[in-house]
């Protein structure tokens, strides 16, 4: 799903102007573009060696809940517009229960339709800024929709989006399907000097060269630092390593949000013509991340856990993580300030994740997994509000329950008494911490 294509993010995010990564095949070449683009540049392994068991389960979405429900607020965001999402398609997304909802047994259900005056409408879905692994078995059972100008996909996209623009913020489309190929799937990475058409692409084709519309399917990607494979139903179909970007950059060993859409139209595709019949329906059984032994113990976040010790956590200029006024009452926001050795600035890192200081625990208010958050000192109650984990790479304090990293609040140039929030990961120097 090129950028381009799904990667249009939303348009208040000015990602409509970049998605020239989506879609951007070419049409008419596209069958004969993609099959050269996955013997030339992709590593491909037959799909006859099985899948190895995932490990424990991180994180889940099972979609339980009563029939016409909203998809969990905590976890989903829709994206919203009818601007093409740099791939030309036709489809509105909206945030409506008509194109996005539970069905009361256990799937999300997302309908793309035509509406009365003609123009069509769907749904885009994504945890960014919500929940961004690193690393794992990501995995979801889908029954894909049907029809000529169909465009379901199942992908992800670097967390550091659209602060680093696309291509350079990675794409991995797990599943794509368009309505002209029913019998096949497609898994591609998309990163500088390799997107759009040019992306590196295995294909899988349905093994009795049936449409994947007709039941659900398995698929997966099991990513690991330098290297991401694919599977449909069990069996691995196409394999990228570091090796295969070459001399270009590998921007994968990095957080990365997922999304769900159903495109109507595009570049790639093409367009409904009289054989489509709308609507049409993506049913998303579950989405799960499993531990794939890659460090990804903690959900959201890459999985380093956090050194335990006592001293002083200071931000990139070397200013302090400090308790205001050394009073630890319950919801005193934390700051940045001139480092001065006090009880203040010393803070314990737990076995268990946390990191207290004056007795007290650093929290996320409300225990938000919304950005923005205001980050606190709070008495210690073992919730996901109160566990970190770091990078020792990036140098990112990131609460696992959100997937949002410790940030300096208007970021750079850092300066004393500022406060400090969650945020999507994005590796500048407000979110940098030596401990």
């Amino acid at each position: 799903m090129d950028l381009a294509r799904h990667r249009s993010l939303t348009p208040p995010r000015n990602l409509a102007g970049r998605r020239p990564r989506a879609r951007r095949r070419l049409a008419g070449a596209l069958v004969a573009a993609l099959t050269a683009a996955a013997a030339a540049l992709a590593v491909t392994v037959p799909a006859t060696s099985a899948a190895a068991a995932p490990g424990d389960l991180l994180w889940s979405d099972e979609f339980d809940g009563a029939a016409g429900s909203a998809p969990n607020p905590a976890v989903w965001n829709h994206e919203t517009g009818a601007h093409g999402w740099g791939n030309a398609e036709l489809q509105n997304y909206t945030a409506s229960r008509a194109n996005s909802a539970l069905d009361g047994q256990g799937n999300l259900v997302i309908t793309a339709r035509r509406e009365g005056d003609g123009s069509y409408t769907s749904a885009r879905m994504t945890t960014q800024g919500k929940y961004q692994p690193q690393y794992g078995r990501i995995e979801a059972r889908i029954q894909i929709p049907r029809g000529q100008g169909i465009w379901p996909a199942f992908w992800m996209l670097g967390g550091s989006f659209p602060g680093t623009p696309w291509p350079s913020s990675g794409e991995i489309d797990i599943m794509e399907n368009v309505g002209f190929e029913p019998h096949r799937v497609h898994g591609t990475v998309h990163g500088p000097g390799y997107s759009g058409g040019s992306g590196i692409t295995g294909m899988y084709q349905h093994p009795q060269g049936w449409s994947f519309a007709d039941t659900f399917h398995t698929f997966a990607v099991d990513w690991k630092p330098g290297e991401i494979t694919w599977f449909v139903d069990g069996q691995q179909f196409h394999r990228v390593t570091r090796a295969s970007v070459g001399a270009t950059a590998w921007v994968f060993d990095q957080p990365f949000f997922l999304i769900l859409n159903v495109a109507v139209g595009g570049q790639w595709p093409g367009y409904p013509d009289g054989t489509t019949q709308l609507p049409q329906q993506m049913k998303v059984d579950y989405v799960r991340v499993y531990d794939n032994g890659s460090g990804s113990s903690n959900p959201g976040n890459p999985g380093t856990g956090l050194p335990t010790g006592t001293g002083a956590v200071r931000a990139a200029n070397g200013m302090c993580i400090d308790v205001p006024w050394a009073d630890p009452t319950d919801g005193n926001p934390v700051q940045i300030v001139t480092c001065s050795g006090n009880a203040a600035q010393t803070w314990t890192r737990g076995s268990d994740g946390t990191v207290r200081a004056l007795g007290k625990c650093l929290d996320v208010r409300d225990g938000s997994t919304t950005r923005g958050a205001a980050v606190q000192v709070w008495t210690c109650n073992g919730t996901g509000a109160q566990k970190w984990a770091y990078d020792a790479g990036s140098k990112a304090l990131r609460n696992p329950q959100s997937g949002l990293c410790l940030d300096a609040t208007g970021g750079a140039p850092l300066h004393d008494g500022q406060r400090l929030q969650t945020w999507t990961c994005n590796g500048t120097t407000a979110q940098q911490w030596t401990l």
